[in-house]
């Protein structure tokens, strides 16, 4: 199994002194699939290190500083290098609460807060030749958005794909909800654009923290998923991991997005946008079943399938009755 490196307390302690000296309040953090982190203070300055298998996914995150604005803002990541467990990574400590732990009752505040987060995503200057892999190199340079949909159902080819199918063909209710999510995709994937907005793809599960009161956005990390593509993605993620995210689901992605007086700017950001939106919820939902699998999680591999038959049954969610967006 991959994912953080196993180190000890001492061991990152001895690191960041041989780094910098005079190391204080040293923490573990939270949150982390792929990397540890640990918080601490030196030289007056408030720091998070975190350590992982590969170097590029913190390069990413240092390129991702380019897009930091007052609603998306981007740790400054203060150095990057070879470390104990494979990598590391410096970068300025941000406070706050995770996105995903805010509660259904704080919907007045976190429902602008999250919709100007999407919105500066969707601000983020985009053009028709950006890569689909803005920060990594995809197995073919004109890797189109679509296709990335479609080949992103195994979540990672390198991730032993043949057993996670094996074990859901195991079972049958799995591998019908599997297929039908699959048929789902294809049928809806016509209505997706080759936009190349910034989508981050990874918003929730521990990484982005908000203000105590929610009503801002304090710092938006772990930029190894984010790609170029539709901006529609990021709200399908929101609103179909808000089936386990009561906060999230109050605080309705989905009608802000088609709210928007920003979005709406653009004359083809809506377009189809329920299809779309719904072809992406499906997508996230599969793929995640395969991911499931593969981490060995069957709890969260039940309620992944809840989800997606939920979402599935349910259909694309409709535009507000006074919205039909053209292409002009």
């Amino acid at each position: 199994m991959v994912g953080a490196p196993s180190l000890s307390k001492q061991e990152v302690l001895d690191f960041l002194k041989a780094r910098f000296g005079q190391v204080e309040d040293l923490e573990q953090l939270g949150g982390g699939f792929w990397s540890a982190a640990y918080g601490f203070r030196s030289a007056g300055r408030d720091l998070v290190a975190r350590f992982g298998t590969d170097r590029s996914w913190f390069e990413a995150d240092r390129l991702a500083m380019a897009f930091a604005s007052a609603d998306l803002p981007v740790p400054e990541i203060v150095e990057i290098g070879d470390g104990p467990g494979g990598a590391y990574a410096i970068s300025v400590r941000h406070y706050g609460s995770y996105l995903e732990t805010i509660g259904p009752e704080q919907s007045s505040k976190a429902a602008p807060m999250l919709a100007r987060l999407l919105e500066a995503l969707f601000r983020v200057p985009k053009e028709p030749g950006l890569l689909v892999g803005w920060h990594w190199q995809p197995s073919k340079p004109e890797l189109g958005w679509s296709e990335w949909l479609l080949g992103s159902l195994v979540h990672n080819a390198d991730r032993d794909p043949a057993r996670w199918r094996a074990k859901l063909a195991a079972e049958p209710e799995l591998e019908q909800l599997y297929r039908a999510a699959e048929s789902r995709i294809k049928d809806l994937v016509p209505a997706c654009p080759e936009r190349r907005d910034l989508v981050h793809a990874d918003l929730l599960h521990a990484n982005v923290l908000v203000s105590e009161d929610v009503s801002q956005v304090n710092a938006v990390f772990s930029w190894k998923c984010s790609l170029r593509g539709d901006f529609l993605y990021d709200v399908a993620w929101c609103t179909f991991w808000g089936g386990v995210h009561p906060g999230i689901a109050a605080a309705d992605p989905w009608g802000g997005t088609i709210s928007s007086g920003v979005i709406a700017l653009d004359p083809h950001a809506l377009v189809d946008a329920g299809e779309r939106h719904h072809c992406y919820e499906v997508q996230i939902g599969a793929s995640h079943l395969g991911w499931n699998v593969w981490v060995g999680d069957d709890e969260a591999l039940a309620q992944t399938a809840d989800l997606l038959a939920a979402v599935l049954e349910r259909g694309p969610l409709p535009a507000p009755a006074n919205h039909t967006p053209t292409a002009q």
